[in-house]
């Protein structure tokens, strides 16, 4: 089984590019922001907790997110690996996450960093806003917010996969088609 990460600031094309990686290489796509959207919107209490912390542009909590992932890997059948798209985030997730593969004889296969600079971040997440409709995208300061998380949290993460030489980056400027076949031939090699 290949477990791959799908890493990048947010408005990086993560959930854009997924959609083809899934379905060229028959990986499961694990989206924590697509889990987190289907909880909120089946009104549960997790859902509810979890609008509360996104809508301020803060980070759901690790045993949350973590007991998602896991169930995920335990039910679904019929495909050659895992795409994670918004997890790991930390780099306790990410030790967790090691620790929960390992536990299956298992490890991350990849990383795959869709890189853009901070000013194409703004743009994409208000374009992402008025055509999604996302109001967790529509407010500035929240996407300051999560842009600033995003540097202080998430991208310490890169030493830690550079340290096992699982990381990779793709440069995330272009068209979705250019960065698309950047993505693939990083991924043919693995």
């Amino acid at each position: 089984m290949k477990y791959f990460i799908l890493f990048g600031p947010p408005g990086a094309g993560k959930g854009t590019q997924a959609s083809a990686m899934v379905e060229k290489y028959r990986l499961c796509h694990i989206s924590t922001g697509e889990l987190l959207r289907s909880e909120i919107a089946a009104g549960t209490e997790l859902g509810q907790q979890a609008k509360a912390l996104i809508e301020a542009g803060c980070l759901v909590p690790d045993e949350v997110v973590e007991g998602m992932i896991e169930a995920k890997f335990d039910s679904v059948k019929d495909v050659d690996g895992f795409l994670l798209d918004g997890f790991p985030r930390t780099i306790a997730q990410a030790e967790a996450l090691d620790a929960m593969l390992k536990r299956r004889s298992e490890a991350v296969t990849g990383v795959v960093s869709i890189m853009i600079p901070d000013e194409m971040i703004m743009e994409r997440i208000k374009h992402r806003a008025t055509i999604e409709g996302r109001a967790d995208d529509a407010r500035e300061e929240v996407v300051a917010n999560r842009i600033r998380t995003y540097h202080e949290k998430t991208e310490p993460l890169i030493a830690f996969y550079r340290q096992t030489d699982r990381y990779h980056e793709v440069d995330g400027v272009g068209t979705i088609d250019e960065v698309r076949e950047r993505i693939f031939t990083l991924m043919d090699a693995f």
